[in-house]
């Protein structure tokens, strides 16, 4: 049915060819109602085109008779995943399975997850030790007339911070209670997930306008090529006619030839658009963590973009390689963001 939507979708908008290009409009709509996930069916895997983001934030709550248990989850950039947790006490033996479920669904980021409970009702596990209480009220009032001092104006005050007044009875989880807190847990990250997608919608939009960008300079660099070898011959022809030297002209010629070849930037220029492409192709093939291979392909543009400015010998030229790191640099920026 999801499948049908989709290409019927493809079929009548007019922006979209396919069902693949129909999710680029859908998407940003959908996800947060949290009908997608990064373990779908093989066809919703397939057709979502888009980088995810490391930042996110989800939470979610359920009511379980006189408490109500609220569950919040975040997460930021980093290089492996790494957690932290906030679990009340009567819940640490399962912070391992919450664990375990984070894992399996954020694979990568700095991952916060916290969990609050409120009594609702009228009852409370907390109760007074009136034992203790009465045996530290003897005390303290037989030692005040001991030592001739006034007792305390208010005693409750006083005897509620002694140690041990207040009785927390240990409780056991029960199964089909833990079971709602644990379906809230993972609807927080499913949450936290769809926050991540739109991000990454975002993100997607910035490094496809930057690649854009790029593309368009390297274009540029075409009508600047044979002019800065005219002009490298001809300086170096005037510089050797200044020495008023004898030379063989045939092994000059053959010097410059071989000269201006270290020169040429077409291999440069093929491998960057390449690399542009591989890009472009990274983003789009439908992974769920991209974000480690496009910092290494951003890296190999740099490359390619450095040789081509150390190569270039020509002023125009070289201010279109610094535009160009400019707008690599964003794109190195934005990528450390990327799932």
């Amino acid at each position: 049915m999801l499948q049908d939507f989709f290409i019927s979708f493809g079929n009548f908008s007019s922006k979209a060819a396919s069902a693949n290009r129909a999710m680029q409009y859908v998407v940003p709509i959908l996800a947060p109602a949290g009908l997608f996930r990064c373990a779908e069916d093989s066809f919703t895997k397939n057709i979502i085109e888009m980088v995810l983001s490391m930042t996110g934030f989800g939470k979610s709550s359920c009511e379980l008779g006189n408490k109500k248990v609220v569950v919040e989850i975040k997460s930021l950039n980093s290089k492996q995943l790494d957690m932290t947790s906030r679990v009340p006490a009567a819940y640490k033996e399962k912070d391992i399975e919450l664990r375990n479920i984070v894992a399996q669904k954020l694979e990568r980021g700095k991952v916060e997850f916290s969990m609050f409970v409120e009594n609702v009702g009228k009852e409370t596990s907390a109760q007074i030790n009136m034992p203790i209480l009465e045996a530290y009220h003897a005390q303290l009032k037989e030692a005040a007339e001991r030592l001739g001092v006034e007792p305390p104006a208010d005693w409750f005050a006083v005897l509620l911070k002694m140690p041990e007044v207040m009785k927390v009875e240990a409780q056991e989880i029960d199964e089909d209670e833990w079971k709602e807190i644990a379906n809230a847990f993972e609807c927080a990250v499913d949450n936290l997930v769809d926050f991540r997608r739109q991000e990454g919608v975002s993100l997607q939009k910035v490094f496809e306008a930057k690649i854009k960008n790029i593309r368009e300079l390297l274009a540029e660099v075409e009508p600047f090529e044979k002019e800065r070898i005219e002009k490298v011959k001809t300086r170096i022809r005037e510089n050797l006619e200044a020495l008023n030297l004898d030379y063989d002209k045939n092994r000059f010629e053959q010097e410059l030839i071989f000269y201006i070849e270290k020169l040429d930037v077409n291999e440069e220029k093929n491998r960057l658009a390449q690399h542009l492409k591989y890009f472009e192709e990274t983003m789009a093939s439908g992974e769920c963590a991209v974000g480690k291979k496009l910092g290494f392909i951003a890296q190999e543009i740099g490359r390619e973009i450095n040789t081509l400015g150390s190569k270039s010998n020509h002023s125009e030229m070289q201010k279109i390689v610094v535009k160009m790191k400019d707008e690599l640099e964003q794109i190195k920026e934005q990528v450390l963001n990327v799932l």
